[in-house]
């Protein structure tokens, strides 16, 4: 029987390092020594700016104070991803949809989503029938208000972020280090491997040896433990995704006052193009297929995109881009997580979440030193699920694309594969919408989600099922008419009673003019119910 853990080595810093540390030191608390190797000679790729509704809870779990995450890592909200030009309607023209962060609700026991395909919305896209964030950003307004919370319309709000992800790092790495974790600037020059094959030690260029009892690999693309020492296969999912290069670009507000609390995805002629709204800047980007732009080619379409948005002399960052896994994430005693453990393309902000869902999963299997086997295949089973799952979704945008003005669409819709399992999936949506029952791994990504797409690619008005889904019998015209009535109604209240975004943000900076907490005296604490008088506590 082993004996219980004693130390973790992490290797590598950066969103995926300091994370797993500080979340690992607050679990662990202090029965575990926390050590963590960065090299100073190695930058870290730092793009991974937006994130998914699972992060305010990530945060109050390490217990990091919500006015300085806000105020250091330049944060914004985010109730949504946009989709602009994904795909085209009957007519050929281009289309745009929020993917919120909100559920659809049944109505006479059924999804909505039934009723909008049986007797449409008139001018209203099938998210303006069941999301006030559809509304709200619009209005440019956050979750949240400055108004009286027992008043709120919408009382608990899902929500992620948008962040400054090296600014993120380093705030970690402050508060890790403040909570004892030992911060080791070194370069490994080598993996010292046991009669097992087990990492026995890191070789390191000033500090000599390190023994390691558990090591998590955070050594990005590279993986320098899991696959250069332990030879851990990759699983490549080029043929699954096209796009191997990104190029990134930090860009000035056009209007810093309207800050859109949602992340864009804009489509361009061999990928698309992402836009981050930070409290002080745009972060953003264009994702592209090699095979289709060159790096020069892809340049000028990205900056002819971007236009006067773009400060003159720009020159994106390019960024090979490795898109699959390794074959497993635990390979005996060595845990990979971020870049090492793998990447899929970031078009719905999965990296930090991935790091996020590696780290409780490792939580909730937790070896002793024997590194026991059925603990390490139940976290890779599950990091299978979940790699799985982002992988479908994210295929599901491409396959269910329609544009034909370029080769770049066409082939992502006709070449590229998709899993078995979302194959079986789509040939059953024709028939009848997604429900709870069609998904094995529903973690991020629900039927919900996948009904939004469906309907916000216009795919039923396209002749994908179109005439042929199966209406259930509980869907009726009156029912759908004064639903629409009622929620044209409550989506108004809601837009009204919450605040402006820039004027949140500045809230929660500390930066509001003098007298501003006099003219608007309480602001919402959504989760606690409380009213603060300066400053929305979110957590």
């Amino acid at each position: 029987m082993g004996q219980p853990l004693s130390s973790i080595t992490i290797v590598g810093g950066g969103t995926a390092g300091w994370l797993a540390a500080v979340y690992l030191r607050r679990a662990c608390a202090e029965r575990i020594r926390i050590t963590l190797i960065e090299s100073p000679n190695i930058p870290t790729v730092g793009v991974g700016e937006a994130t998914v509704p699972q992060m305010p809870f990530t945060l109050r779990q390490i217990g990091l104070d919500e006015r300085t995450f806000f105020r250091r890592c330049d944060a914004t909200f985010k109730t949504g991803v946009m989709f602009r030009n994904w795909n085209t309607d009957r007519k050929g023209k281009l289309v745009s949809y929020l993917n919120p962060f909100s559920n659809a609700p049944s109505l006479d026991g059924v999804s909505i989503g039934n009723h909008f395909h049986a007797f449409g919305a008139g001018k209203r896209d099938y998210v303006s029938c069941y999301s006030p964030y559809a509304h709200m950003a619009k209005a440019f307004k956050g979750p949240f208000s400055f108004k009286d919370p027992k008043a709120d319309p919408m009382p608990k709000p899902a929500y992620a972020y948008h962040l400054n992800a090296v600014a993120f790092a380093k705030l970690l790495a402050e508060v890790g280090t403040e909570r004892g974790i030992e911060h080791v600037l070194d370069d490994v020059d080598d993996v010292e491997l046991d009669e097992r094959g087990y990492v026995a030690a890191l070789q390191l260029r000033e500090r000599g040896r390190h023994p390691v009892e558990l090591v998590i690999d955070c050594t990005g693309f590279r993986g320098r433990i899991i696959r250069e020492a332990l030879d851990e296969p990759f699983e490549d999912y080029s043929d699954y995704l096209g796009n191997d290069r990104a190029m990134a670009l930090q860009i000035p507000h056009t209007n810093p006052e309207k800050l859109p609390p949602f992340t864009s995805s804009t489509a361009l002629g061999a990928g698309w193009s992402w836009s981050v709204p930070l409290f002080n800047r745009v972060g953003t980007g264009y994702v592209f297929s090699s095979a289709h732009r060159t790096d020069d080619e892809a340049r000028d379409e990205f900056l002819a995109h971007l236009g006067a948005a773009a400060p003159p002399g720009s020159e994106p960052r390019v960024i090979p881009m490795r898109i699959g896994r390794s074959r497993r994430a635990w390979v005996k005693n060595c845990i990979a997580m971020g870049l090492s453990g793998g990447f899929i393309e970031p078009l719905e902000s999965t990296a930090i979440h991935m790091i996020d869902q590696s780290i409780r999963m490792l939580l909730f299997n937790m070896p002793s030193t024997d590194y026991e086997a059925p603990v390490r295949r139940r976290f890779n089973r599950l990091v299978d699920d979940l790699y799985g799952e982002v992988r479908d979704f994210i295929c599901l945008h491409y396959r269910m694309g329609n544009r034909e003005d370029s080769a770049y669409w066409i082939d992502a819709r006709t070449e590229l594969k998709i899993t078995d399992r979302l194959a079986e999936n789509l040939e059953l949506w024709q028939y009848q919408l997604p429900t709870q029952h069609d998904l094995e791994s529903a973690q991020l990504f629900t039927h919900d989600t996948y009904q939004t797409v469906l309907f916000g690619k216009r795919c039923y008005e396209n002749g994908y099922g179109a005439e042929r889904l199966n209406t259930p019998r509980e869907v009726r015209a009156g029912s759908w008419k004064a639903y629409l009535r009622d929620a044209d109604i409550r989506f108004a209240k809601i837009v009204d009673y919450k605040g402006d975004h820039h004027r949140l943000l500045m809230a929660l900076r500390g930066e509001l003019e003098p007298g501003a907490a006099r003219k608007t005296p309480a602001v919402v604490a959504a989760r606690t119910g409380s009213c603060l008088k300066e400053t929305p506590v979110l957590f």
